[in-house]
Protein backbone atom coordinates (compact mmCIF):
# COMPACT_ATOMS: atom_id res chain seq x y z
CA UNK A 1 0.00 0.00 0.00
CA UNK A 2 1.17 3.53 -0.74
CA UNK A 3 0.66 6.07 1.35
CA UNK A 4 -0.49 9.53 -0.43
CA UNK A 5 1.91 12.28 -0.20
CA UNK A 6 1.00 14.76 2.65
CA UNK A 7 0.91 18.60 1.66
CA UNK A 8 0.61 21.73 3.22
CA UNK A 9 -2.58 21.99 1.84
CA UNK A 10 -3.84 19.14 3.52
CA UNK A 11 -2.65 20.32 6.40
CA UNK A 12 -4.24 23.83 6.32
CA UNK A 13 -7.38 22.74 5.29
CA UNK A 14 -7.99 20.38 7.98
CA UNK A 15 -6.69 23.41 9.68
CA UNK A 16 -9.71 25.38 8.35
CA UNK A 17 -11.92 22.73 9.11
CA UNK A 18 -11.03 22.62 12.84
CA UNK A 19 -11.62 26.26 13.33
CA UNK A 20 -14.61 25.81 11.52
CA UNK A 21 -15.55 23.99 14.26
CA UNK A 22 -14.43 26.04 17.10
CA UNK A 23 -16.79 29.11 15.10
CA UNK A 24 -19.40 27.21 15.32
CA UNK A 25 -19.40 26.48 18.93
CA UNK A 26 -18.52 30.02 19.77
CA UNK A 27 -21.68 31.11 17.45
CA UNK A 28 -23.90 28.57 19.03
CA UNK A 29 -25.04 27.65 15.79
CA UNK A 30 -26.38 24.28 14.97
CA UNK A 31 -26.60 24.80 11.51
CA UNK A 32 -23.25 25.60 11.16
CA UNK A 33 -22.31 22.46 13.42
CA UNK A 34 -24.50 19.74 11.14
CA UNK A 35 -22.63 20.92 8.38
CA UNK A 36 -19.24 19.96 9.98
CA UNK A 37 -20.06 16.40 10.95
CA UNK A 38 -20.62 13.25 9.32
CA UNK A 39 -23.77 11.96 9.76
CA UNK A 40 -23.32 8.39 10.45
CA UNK A 41 -24.29 5.92 13.23
CA UNK A 42 -20.60 5.66 14.37
CA UNK A 43 -19.87 9.30 15.03
CA UNK A 44 -18.76 10.03 18.77
CA UNK A 45 -18.84 12.86 20.98
CA UNK A 46 -17.74 13.02 24.34
CA UNK A 47 -18.22 16.71 26.16
CA UNK A 48 -16.68 17.63 29.54
CA UNK A 49 -18.23 15.36 32.18
CA UNK A 50 -20.74 13.76 29.76
CA UNK A 51 -21.34 10.28 28.76
CA UNK A 52 -20.26 8.93 25.59
CA UNK A 53 -22.35 10.04 22.63
CA UNK A 54 -22.27 7.41 19.52
CA UNK A 55 -24.18 8.57 16.14
CA UNK A 56 -24.72 11.43 14.30
CA UNK A 57 -28.69 12.13 16.39
CA UNK A 58 -27.19 11.54 20.01
CA UNK A 59 -24.37 14.23 19.11
CA UNK A 60 -26.41 16.72 17.08
CA UNK A 61 -29.06 16.60 20.18
CA UNK A 62 -26.03 17.11 22.65
CA UNK A 63 -24.92 20.73 20.81
CA UNK A 64 -28.35 21.63 21.02
CA UNK A 65 -29.08 21.38 24.47
CA UNK A 66 -25.58 22.79 25.14
CA UNK A 67 -26.31 26.10 22.33
CA UNK A 68 -29.76 26.61 23.64
CA UNK A 69 -28.54 26.21 27.76
CA UNK A 70 -25.94 28.89 26.83
CA UNK A 71 -26.29 32.72 26.11
CA UNK A 72 -22.70 33.53 25.17
CA UNK A 73 -18.95 31.38 24.68
CA UNK A 74 -15.54 31.63 23.63
CA UNK A 75 -13.47 28.99 23.19
CA UNK A 76 -9.94 29.71 21.94
CA UNK A 77 -7.66 26.99 21.16
CA UNK A 78 -4.44 26.70 22.06
CA UNK A 79 -1.03 24.26 21.87
CA UNK A 80 -2.83 22.96 18.49
CA UNK A 81 -0.62 19.97 16.75
CA UNK A 82 -2.53 18.63 13.37
CA UNK A 83 -1.40 15.61 12.10
CA UNK A 84 -3.20 14.09 8.37
CA UNK A 85 -2.76 10.23 8.11
CA UNK A 86 -3.92 9.60 4.69
CA UNK A 87 -7.72 10.35 4.98
CA UNK A 88 -7.97 10.94 9.06
CA UNK A 89 -6.88 14.29 9.95
CA UNK A 90 -6.22 14.55 14.19
CA UNK A 91 -6.01 17.93 15.65
CA UNK A 92 -5.50 17.61 19.11
CA UNK A 93 -5.45 21.08 21.21
CA UNK A 94 -6.40 22.92 24.78
CA UNK A 95 -9.84 24.60 24.94
CA UNK A 96 -9.71 27.72 26.43
CA UNK A 97 -13.51 28.43 27.23
CA UNK A 98 -15.58 30.96 28.76
CA UNK A 99 -18.96 30.71 29.32
CA UNK A 100 -22.28 31.88 30.14
CA UNK A 101 -25.82 30.54 31.27
CA UNK A 102 -28.11 31.62 33.68
CA UNK A 103 -26.50 34.52 34.53
CA UNK A 104 -23.24 32.65 35.65
CA UNK A 105 -19.77 33.04 34.14
CA UNK A 106 -17.85 29.63 33.58
CA UNK A 107 -14.28 29.58 32.92
CA UNK A 108 -12.15 26.20 32.10
CA UNK A 109 -9.54 24.80 30.30
CA UNK A 110 -10.18 21.38 28.44
CA UNK A 111 -7.71 18.95 26.35
CA UNK A 112 -9.36 18.24 22.85
CA UNK A 113 -8.76 15.63 20.18
CA UNK A 114 -10.90 16.34 17.20
CA UNK A 115 -11.14 13.49 14.63
CA UNK A 116 -11.89 14.33 10.52
CA UNK A 117 -12.55 12.08 7.71
CA UNK A 118 -11.88 13.33 4.31
CA UNK A 119 -14.73 13.27 2.14
CA UNK A 120 -13.83 14.33 -1.22
CA UNK A 121 -12.70 17.46 -0.36
CA UNK A 122 -14.06 18.47 2.75
CA UNK A 123 -12.85 17.12 5.92
CA UNK A 124 -15.74 16.50 8.26
CA UNK A 125 -15.47 15.59 11.89
CA UNK A 126 -16.21 11.77 13.28
CA UNK A 127 -14.89 12.29 16.43
CA UNK A 128 -14.73 15.24 19.18
CA UNK A 129 -13.62 14.52 22.53
CA UNK A 130 -12.94 16.85 25.48
CA UNK A 131 -11.84 16.25 29.01
CA UNK A 132 -11.58 18.93 31.55
CA UNK A 133 -7.62 19.66 32.30
CA UNK A 134 -6.12 19.27 35.40
CA UNK A 135 -6.34 21.97 37.55
CA UNK A 136 -2.76 22.99 39.20
CA UNK A 137 -2.58 26.00 41.95
CA UNK A 138 0.98 26.85 43.51
CA UNK A 139 1.57 28.57 46.71
CA UNK A 140 4.48 28.91 48.63
CA UNK A 141 5.16 25.64 50.85
CA UNK A 142 6.53 26.01 54.55
CA UNK A 143 7.75 23.13 55.94
CA UNK A 144 5.34 23.02 59.38
CA UNK A 145 2.95 25.13 60.27
CA UNK A 146 1.29 27.33 57.19
CA UNK A 147 2.59 30.88 57.46
CA UNK A 148 0.03 33.69 57.22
Amino acid sequence: MVAKEIGADDREALREANAAFYRAVEELNLAAMEKLWLHESWVRCIHPGWDLLVGWDLVRQSWDQIFSGTRWMRVTPTSIDIRVLGEVGMVGCAENITATSDGDVGVAVAQATNLFLRTGTQWRLIHHHSSPAPVRVTQPFHHGSPEP
